[in-house]
């Protein structure tokens, strides 16, 4: 009977929506502008695609991670530690080979993300001024870096950034697995879990006996360490420069956020890393083809994650939930915004 019952209940619910299933649409339908835009094989842009959004996914996966702990929450560290890593990565390789010097781009990325995990648990700076700080003195390290940098990333990297399996780009494919541990992670570990407790009540999850300063450090060296990697990678794919990471990140927050990650936290979406990835690089694909400025397409970029948000917290009822926190932290006593779990319950199902 049990089962029967259950069997009725998933019935009458009937199919859910998934959260990324709007910027899933979004690629299906920049995808097929672009194909009556521009004729041709229609495979082709798909492709291209996905030889530029893996490294986008990289680190949208790493800030998915830190904008789920909550309100307030955002690494804008990401752009300046990529551009700074692309030189340790080929100067390290040079000598070491390139595992290492990937290896030594992830550990300068989780070296930054020190710094911003003390600013933020140990000075009690808010995180976007922490990571902020962070980002100016990582600009500084990449200016004398860039100075002194010589040589090419290693032609064997360059030729496994560049290959392809069966058609497919070998670095999306890897991408995809890595994509897969992180919703493994976030789902099925103490990690993940205390990740999204944290992201739904920091205070509820103290009293849980979840270390949140714990969670919160890891969340972020994660974020500074998938970056690092990244920069490695690209100095491998394009080359390495002052400004290679620029756009990543506005591009990372705004990824996760066109995917369905809850701005309020919560809710990460790690499969919504790669339709908001590939919704961003084929809608800038198309944007070229039509000849948009780089500054008119940031424009447009800036204006649709603003719509996203404004719809999400419509629909979620996050808004709401953002007000009472803001009353909570002007109150008298209160040192932080903290959603009370029935909040939180609102935030999810409106």
């Amino acid at each position: 009977m049990n089962a029967l019952d259950n069997s009725a209940t998933r019935a009458r619910r009937g199919f859910v929506w998934p959260a990324w299933g709007w910027s899933l649409i979004g690629v299906l339908a920049v995808w097929a502008v672009i194909i009556s835009v521009r004729p041709g094989a229609p495979l082709d842009p798909l492709t291209q695609a996905l030889s530029l959004a893996p490294f986008l996914v990289l680190v949208a996966l790493g800030q998915m991670i830190v904008i789920t702990l909550g309100p307030g929450n955002i690494d804008v560290s990401v752009g300046t530690i990529i551009s700074m890593t692309s030189y340790i990565s080929v100067a390290v390789g040079a000598t070491a080979g390139p595992v290492a010097g990937l290896l030594a781009a992830a550990g300068a990325g989780v070296a930054a993300g020190l710094i911003s995990v003390a600013a933020i648990l140990l000075l009690r700076v808010p995180p976007i001024i922490a990571t902020l700080a962070t980002s100016l003195i990582v600009t500084s390290a990449t200016l004398l870096l860039a100075d002194a940098a010589r040589g090419s990333a290693d032609p064997a990297l360059r030729s496994f950034v560049n290959a392809k399996v069966l058609g497919i780009p070998a670095i999306a494919l890897l991408v995809v697995l890595v994509t897969v541990v992180i919703w493994f992670v976030l789902k099925h570990t103490r990690l993940g879990l205390s990740i999204i407790a944290v992201g739904q009540s920091d205070r509820a999850a103290e009293r849980a006996g979840i270390k949140v300063a714990g969670v919160t450090a890891t969340a972020y060296l994660l974020s500074a360490g998938f970056a690092g990697l990244v920069g490695g990678l690209l100095a491998a794919f394009i080359s390495p420069s002052t400004v290679l990471g620029t756009s990543y990140m506005l591009d990372s927050i705004a990824v996760v956020v066109i995917g369905g990650t809850l701005i309020s936290g919560g809710r990460p979406v790690p499969a919504g890393a790669w339709t908001g990835a590939l919704f961003f690089v084929l809608l800038s694909g198309l944007l070229n083809l039509v000849g948009w400025s780089v500054g008119a397409q940031n424009v447009l970029k800036g204006v649709l994650v603003v719509l996203v948000v404004i719809i999400a917290s419509a629909s979620t009822g996050t808004g709401r939930a953002t007000i009472r926190r803001l009353r909570a932290s002007l109150s008298p006593g209160s040192s932080r915004a903290v959603p009370t779990t029935t909040e939180k319950k609102e935030s999810l199902h409106g």
